[in-house]
């Protein structure tokens, strides 16, 4: 396990797209949490009557399902970046160079498993500075700074998802940008039409457990998130969409192991 780390550590360490995906990551995400901590989103518009709605939901607990939602979009660059990554191995013949110094197939996908996995407890460590941060900074102490901690997991979670998602796609694309491109075609179009087709023609928002849609409900938006106190239950938990996003990371898995044992290296 080591020795994969090591490996893939070597290969990016001095790779650009690298460090520029996720610096992307790393500074996009707090300046635009720290825009709508002080009123980016406003009801009545710029002016000194206008209320920002979403300044308290940067104190503890709230703050953790807030800037989890807007991370569920930053995270794309990381996801775009494994993307990158993977498809870099058939363009440039690397994988080949592998299975010559004595890697089998498996060690292989598992060195990318292992990058998915590292990058997301990376991501997941900095969302939960992040939270701790601004959480301070809207409530004057690290006092509940515990709380909710359940949401951290589920960040980990969607993150898994999502990488893991976009793993499968280089697998079997082996070419980034159409790889990229289908990423972004089903992330932003095509579930989003097929939830909204299941949703309206099933009992139960049966949409909602989409590979990509399951880890996004575990952060709603924190408004729709408040009115769900208010609203009739559609019979779907929290734990139920992690349990979903869980499931698809083991498909996922799957998957991509089945794909590279039977298909021409």
């Amino acid at each position: 396990m080591n020795k994969l780390i090591a490996i893939e550590w070597l290969k990016l360490r001095r790779y650009r797209t690298f460090w520029v995906l996720a610096g992307l990551f790393l500074l996009l995400l707090p300046l635009w949490n720290y825009e709508i901590s002080n009123g980016l989103i406003k009801i009545g518009g710029g002016g000194k009557g206008a209320i920002n709605f979403l300044s308290t939901a940067y104190a503890f607990p709230g703050v953790w399902g807030n800037i989890g939602f807007w991370a569920s979009y930053f995270i794309w660059f990381i996801a775009i970046l494994v993307i990158i990554i993977t498809t870099n191995e058939y363009t440039y013949r690397t994988n080949r160079q592998n299975v010559i110094d004595g890697w089998s197939r498996m060690q292989f996908f598992h060195g990318k498993v292992v990058m998915v996995v590292l990058l997301s407890l990376v991501a997941t460590l900095y969302f939960f500075i992040l939270g701790a941060v601004f959480g301070y900074i809207n409530a004057g102490s690290f006092h509940g700074v515990l709380s909710s901690m359940d949401q951290v997991l589920s960040f980990f979670v969607l993150c898994i998802d999502y990488l893991g998602f976009a793993l499968l796609i280089a697998l079997w694309i082996k070419r980034s940008g159409l790889a990229i491109g289908l990423f972004l075609l089903y992330a932003m179009i095509m579930e989003k039409i097929i939830q909204e087709l299941l949703n309206h023609y099933t009992s139960k928002p049966y949409g909602n457990f989409l590979p990509l849609q399951a880890g996004d409900e575990l952060f709603p938006f924190p408004l729709t998130q408040m009115a769900r106190a208010f609203l009739p239950s559609d019979g779907m938990s929290m734990s139920s969409y992690m349990i979903a996003a869980i499931c698809w990371c083991v498909v996922y898995y799957f998957a991509g192991r089945l794909l590279l044992q039977r298909r021409d290296w």
